[in-house]
């Protein structure tokens, strides 16, 4: 599938079709995720996962807290 980079306001961005929207489950303001992808070459497109950002989000504020206790034990 090729998709044509657009204007939009003062950026470029690219109108993704219905059933790309409906295979990764998102709608209109919701937020992906660009990641590399493993062969250095490209990209994959993810929906962003809430309850995966959550636990990120408490694991990060965990080693924030106690990095000098996970240091020793990383020993």
């Amino acid at each position: 599938m090729q998709l044509k980079l657009r204007k939009i306001g003062n950026s470029v961005g690219v109108i993704l079709p219905a059933e790309v929207l409906s295979a990764l489950h998102v709608r209109e303001g919701s937020t992906l995720t660009l990641i590399p992808d493993e062969r250095g070459d490209g990209y994959q497109l993810k929906a962003e996962d809430a309850e995966f950002e959550a636990q990120m989000e408490a694991a990060r504020s965990l080693m924030s807290r106690y990095g000098a206790t996970l240091r020793e034990l990383a020993k």
